[in-house]
C-alpha cells in the first residue's frame, strides 16, 4: 500500500507541475496576443497621421509655389 500512495503523490506532483505550466502558458499567449492588437491600433492611428501630414505637407507646397511666382 505505501507504494501506491508514493505513485499516487509523484502522479498529483506531475499533473500539478503540468497545470501550472499549462496556465503559464495561456497567461503568456493571451498578454501577447494583446499586446498585438493594441501594437495594431496604434499602427492604424499612426499610419492616419501620416497621411494627414502628408496632405498638409501637399497643400503647404502648393501655396509656396503660388506664393513664389
Amino acid at each position: 500500500m505505501a507504494t501506491k500512495s508514493k505513485l499516487r503523490d509523484a502522479a498529483v506532483k506531475i499533473g500539478t507541475a503540468v497545470g501550472r505550466a499549462d496556465g503559464t502558458a495561456h497567461r503568456a499567449a493571451y498578454r501577447a496576443a494583446k499586446a498585438a492588437h493594441i501594437a495594431r491600433e496604434e499602427l492604424v492611428e499612426l499610419s492616419k497621421q501620416v497621411e494627414s501630414l502628408k496632405k498638409q505637407l501637399q497643400k503647404s507646397t502648393q501655396k509656396l509655389k503660388s506664393a513664389l511666382k
